[in-house]
C-alpha cells in the first residue's frame, strides 16, 4: 500500500548505480510541461505565510515540516506547523480523520489527490508488467496410499530417502506436472483474478511469479518484470506475496505488527520522490493541500517506530476497531480468524512494493468484507497504477465484477486469460453458456469439470462430448483474445530505460543499524509480553536455591577432609544442573517463534543476524540475575570458600554456564525446528553432555576412543571451573599421603580422583571456554537460521483415485487416473 501512497513506487534504485535523481535514466519519466512552472498568484493569508516560512527552510528541514488543522477550545479550526517525525497518536488520529472521515466515500478521493499532486508537476509513476512464457512446474510425489501421512509411510519414506542418496534403491515417487507450459501477461493498472478449482495450481502460479517456489519443486520457463530477468533485481522487495497462512506473533497487537512490518520494509523511494516533488512545487509556486502534504511527508520518513501508513491500512481493512488488541495464538485470546486474514494482507500493504500477489485473501471473511477490501484494492490499482493479482476460491458476483482481467486455471493449464467481459464470449465460442441466474465465477470453475460440464452445453443441434482442458487451451489459442495475447508476447518489452525505476535492487529496506534497532525493540516488547515466563523462571531458581541451602546446610558441610569434600562436590554439581536447566525454556520459546521468523526472513524483512543478535544480547542481564540469585542464596549458606574473590569467581563461572546453556538450547531449536524434534534432540544432547561432563563418569573412566567427547562437552568446563574455585582454596590445603598421588592436599586429591584440573590457571581457561561456547552456539544459531528451512511436507500431494477400484478390477486394464492437490 505504501507503494500507492505518495508515489513512492518510483523505485528507481539510483543509489545502487551511484546516479542521482536527475540522471538521464529518469528524463523520460519526469517530463515536466513548461506551463507547470508558471507561478500562481498568492494571497497573504495566514496559511500562505506559514507555507512561505516552510518553503524558506533548507530541504532537510522542509521535508519534515508541514501544517495540520487543529480544533481549538472555542471550536475554531486553525492550522499549525508540526514536525511530521514527532506526530503524537492524537495528532495522527486527527489527520487520518480529516483525510478519511468515511472510508467508503473518501478513500478514492484521497488517492486521487495523491495522484493529482504528482501529475501536476509532471511526475509519471512507473508501472510493472509481469510476463511468463512457457512456464512449467513439476514435483516428485508419492501416489495413492503412499501419499498418506501414516507412521509406516513416513518410516518407509525416510528409509527410501537414505538409500536413494547412495543409489541403492530407486525412488517410488512419480513426477507430477503442476503447471504445464503456461504463458501470459499481467498488466499494471488492472485487477487480475486467478480463478480455478482446488488443485488447479493457483498457489503454485503465484509463488513462482514472485520467486518463492517451494524448494521441492522444479520450474522451467521465463519470467520477466518489465523485460528484466528475476536475477537482475530483488523480486521479494519489488513485489509482495500474501500467502494463505496467517503467521503472526500472538503477543503483539495488530498495530504493533503492522508498525514493525512497515519499519523493516522501509519507505522505498518515497523520500527521494518527495524531495523532487517539493523542489518542483517550489519552482512552480504550487501550494499543496495541507493534509496531503503532511501525510506524504510523514510516510516518507524511514526508521519511525510508527507510521501513518499503518493508520491508513487499519482504516481501509476495517482493523481500526481491534488495532490495540493482541493478535492471539493457541494460548492467548486475540482477534478473530477473519481479522487475522486481513492483518496478513495489511502486513505487506504497508511496504513499498509495487506489485501484489494475493493468495486466498478471502478465507475466513464474509462476502461483504471481501467485497470492501477488493473495492479498495481496485481503487489502488486504477489510481496509483499498481499491479495486483488476487486468487479467490469462490468470489461473490459483486466481488467478481470488480476485476478487470481473469486468469482461469484448470489442471495446471491456463484455459482463459484476458478481460472479464470477454470470458463468457469465449465459452460460448466453445459451445458452453452460463445460465442467467448462475454466478459467473461458479460457472467458470464448473465448466471445465468432467462431472459438471454437460449441463452448460447449449448447442442442442450437436451431440455433446466431453471437452478436455487441452481442447479449451487450443480453442483459446484460436480465440481473438488468445491471438492478441500471443501477439503481445512476441513483442519484447521496451527496455529503453537503463534500469526500470520500479524494480528494486537493494536487498533490505533500511540500513543494518536500523534493522538491528527494529528487531531489538520487538524483542524487548516480546520479553515484556512474556514476562510471566521470566518471572516464573526467577521464582523457580529462587525456590531451588532455597532447597539447595537446606539440603546442603553449612553445619553439615565439613571442609578440609575427604568425607566433607564429597558433599561439596555434590552441592556444586547440583548447582550446575539447576543453572543449566533453568535455561531450557529457551528451547520451547525459540521453536514457538520460528514460523514467524521464516516467513519474515523469506520476505526480506530482516537478515537472520538481526533476529539472533538481539535475542543473545537481551538475555545477558537474565543470566546475571539468575546466577546472582543462586549464588547469593547458596554460597555462604552451604559454606563454600568464604573469600570474596572465590565468591565472584564462582559468580562469573555461573554466568558463563547460563549463557552457554541458553545458546545451546537456541541452537538445538534452530536445528530441530519443531517442538517434538527439539525435545528429543535436546534430551539426547543433555544426556551426552552430562555423561561426558566429568562428574557422572570420571575422566579416567572414559575410554580413549571417547575422550574427545569429554573435551567437547561444554558442561565439563563449567564443572571444572566451579570445583577448582572451591577445592584450590587454602582451607583444602591439608596435606595427605595417597598411594596413587603421593603427597598432596585434600583439595587436589578430590580433584584428581575425578580427573579434574588442579592448576589454578585452568579456571580461567574453563571460563573462557564457556563464553567461547556461548559465542560459538550463537553463531551456529544464526547460521542455522540462515540456511535451514522449516520442516514441512511437500507442497504437492498426489492421490490415485482409482487405486482401490483397480485392485478389485485389475483384469480390466483400466489406466489409473491421478489428480494432484496444491496445498
Amino acid at each position: 500500500m505504501a507503494s500507492a501512497l505518495a508515489g513512492d513506487d518510483l523505485s528507481a534504485r539510483s543509489m545502487s548505480s551511484g546516479q542521482g535523481w536527475g540522471s538521464a535514466r529518469f528524463r523520460d519519466i519526469w517530463q515536466t510541461p513548461s506551463e507547470v512552472f508558471e507561478r500562481s498568484q498568492r494571497h497573504d493569508t495566514e496559511e500562505d505565510l506559514m507555507w512561505a516560512a516552510i518553503e524558506r527552510l533548507p530541504m532537510y528541514d522542509r521535508l519534515r515540516k508541514s501544517m495540520i488543522r487543529r480544533v481549538g477550545d472555542n471550536g475554531k479550526v486553525d492550522l499549525h506547523e508540526v514536525d511530521v517525525t514527532k506526530l503524537g497518536p492524537h495528532q495522527k488520529k486527527q489527520l487520518m480523520d480529516s483525510i478519511l472521515k468515511v472510508v467508503d466515500e473518501d478513500n478514492e478521493k484521497f488517492l486521487r489527490k495523491l495522484r493529482d499532486r504528482t501529475d501536476r508537476v509532471g511526475i509519471e509513476i512507473p508501472k510493472i508488467e509481469v510476463r511468463f512464457e512457457h512456464l512449467s512446474v513439476e514435483g516428485d510425489v508419492y501416489v495413492g496410499s503412499r501419499a498418506l501421512p501414516t507412521l509406516l509411510n513416513t518410516t518407509l519414506n525416510i528409509i527410501e530417502s537414505i538409500l536413494g542418496l547412495v543409489r541403492l534403491l530407486p525412488s517410488k515417487k512419480r513426477k507430477i506436472e503442476i503447471l504445464k507450459d503456461v504463458s501470459g501477461i499481467i498488466k499494471p493498472s488492472r485487477m487480475t483474478l486467478v480463478l480455478g478449482p482446488p488443485g488447479s495450481g493457483k498457489t503454485t502460479l503465484l509463488q513462482v511469479l514472485v520467486g518463492k517456489l517451494d524448494r521441492d519443486l522444479r520450474s522451467c520457463g521465463r519470467i520477466t518484470y518489465c523485460g528484466y530477468e528475476m536475477s537482475e533485481f530483488v523480486p521479494q522487495r519489488t513485489c509482495a506475496y500474501i500467502g494463505p497462512h496467517d503467521v503472526h506473533h500472538g503477543e503483539m497487537t495488530v498495530r504493533e505488527t503492522l508498525d514493525f512490518s512497515g519499519r523493516c520494509l522501509g519507505v522505498g523511494t518515497r523520500y527521494e520522490i518527495l524531495k523532487e516533488l517539493s523542489k518542483r512545487e517550489k519552482e512552480a509556486g504550487i501550494k499543496p493541500d495541507p493534509e496531503i502534504d503532511a501525510f506524504m511527508k510523514a510516510t516518507a520518513m524511514a526508521g519511525q517506530k510508527t507510521s501513518l501508513v499503518t493508520d491508513y491500512v487499519l482504516k481501509i481493512l476495517g482493523l481500526e476497531i481491534c488495532s490495540d488488541t493482541l493478535v492471539g495464538d493457541e494460548m492467548r485470546r486475540g482477534i478473530s480468524g477473519g481479522e487475522k486474514k486481513r492483518l496478513t494482507t495489511g502486513e505487506m500493504l504497508v511496504g513499498p512494493a509495487k506489485a501484489f500477489f494475493m493468495d486466498e485473501i478471502s478465507t475466513g471473511l464474509d462476502s461483504s468484507t471481501t467485497y470492501q477490501i477488493c473495492k479498495f484494492m481496485r481503487q489502488m490499482v486504477h489510481i496509483m497504477d499498481v499491479t495486483m493479482v488476487i486468487s479467490l476460491l469462490q468470489p461473490a458476483p459483486e466481488t467478481y465484477d470488480l476485476f478487470d482481467h481473469i486468469i482461469l486455471l484448470s489442471e495446471g493449464r491456463i484455459v482463459y486469460q484476458g478481460p472479464t467481459e470477454c470470458v463468457l464470449e469465449f465459452f460460448e465460442y466453445m459451445g458452453f453458456k452460463c445460465p442467467e441466474r448462475k454466478a459467473v465465477a461458479d460457472f467458470l470453475q464448473e465448466v471445465t469439470s468432467k462431472k459438471d460440464q454437460e449441463q452448460y452445453w447449449f448447442r442442442k443441434d450437436q451431440p455433446y462430448s466431453y471437452v478436455t482442458v487441452s481442447d479449451f487451451v487450443q480453442g483459446f489459442n484460436s480465440f481473438h483474445i488468445g491471438q492478441q495475447l500471443e501477439s503481445d508476447l512476441r513483442v519484447p518489452y521496451d527496455r529503453s530505460v537503463a534500469h526500470h525505476p520500479a524494480l528494486v535492487t537493494e536487498k533490505y529496506g533500511i540500513s543494518n543499524w536500523e534493522l538491528f534497532r527494529a528487531c531489538f525493540a520487538r524483542e524487548w516488547l516480546l520479553l515484556k509480553r512474556n514476562s510471566f515466563v521470566y518471572i516464573f523462571k526467577t521464582v523457580q531458581i529462587t525456590i531451588m536455591s532455597m532447597i539447595a541451602m537446606t539440603v546442603f546446610f553449612k553445619t553439615e558441610m565439613h571442609a578440609g577432609n575427604l568425607l566433607g569434600g564429597s558433599k561439596f562436590l555434590g552441592a556444586l554439581f547440583y548447582s550446575l544442573i539447576n543453572v543449566m536447566f533453568n535455561g531450557m525454556a529457551e528451547l520451547a520459546m525459540t521453536c514457538f517463534r520460528l514460523p514467524v521468523f521464516y516467513k519474515q526472513r523469506d520476505f526480506l524483512f530482516y537478515p537472520p543476524w538481526a533476529f539472533g543478535l538481539p535475542i543473545w544480547i537481551i538475555k545477558i542481564p537474565f543470566s546475571i540475575l539468575e546466577s546472582g540469585i543462586w549464588i547469593c542464596l547458596t554460597y555462604y549458606t552451604i559454606g563454600f570458600a568464604p573469600a570474596s574473590g572465590r565468591f565472584f569467581r564462582q559468580f562469573l563461572a555461573f554466568i558463563g554456564i547460563h549463557q552457554m546453556a541458553l545458546s545451546l538450547f537456541r541452537f538445538i531449536a534452530a536445528i530441530a525446528r519443531t517442538q517434538v524434534f527439539a525435545n528429543a534432540l535436546g534430551t539426547f544432547t543433555l544426556l551426552m553432555v552430562f555423561v561426558l561432563g566429568g562428574f557422572v563418569v570420571a575422566k579416567d573412566d572414559i575410554g580413549p576412543w571417547m575422550i574427545w567427547g569429554y573435551y567437547l562437552s561444554p558442561m565439563m568446563y563449567g564443572q571444572n571451573a566451579i570445583v577448582m574455585n572451591e577445592f584450590l582454596d587454602e582451607r583444602w590445603n591439608t596435606k595427605i599421603n595417597d598411594s596413587r598421588f603421593h603427597a598432596t592436599t585434600v583439595g587436589k586429591l578430590l580433584l584428581k580422583s575425578r580427573g579434574f584440573f588442579t592448576e589454578d590457571h585452568w579456571f580461567w581457561v574453563c571460563v573462557a571456554a564457556l563464553f567461547g561456547f556461548s559465542i560459538l552456539f550463537n553463531v551456529l544459531f544464526i547460521v542455522a537460521l540462515t540456511y535451514l528451512n522449516p520442516l514441512r511436507d511437500s507442497k504437492v500431494i498426489a492421490v490415485d483415485e482409482n487405486e482401490n477400484k483397480n485392485k478389485k478390477e485389475s483384469s480390466s486394464g483400466e489406466n489409473k487416473e491421478g489428480h494432484f492437490k496444491s496445498q
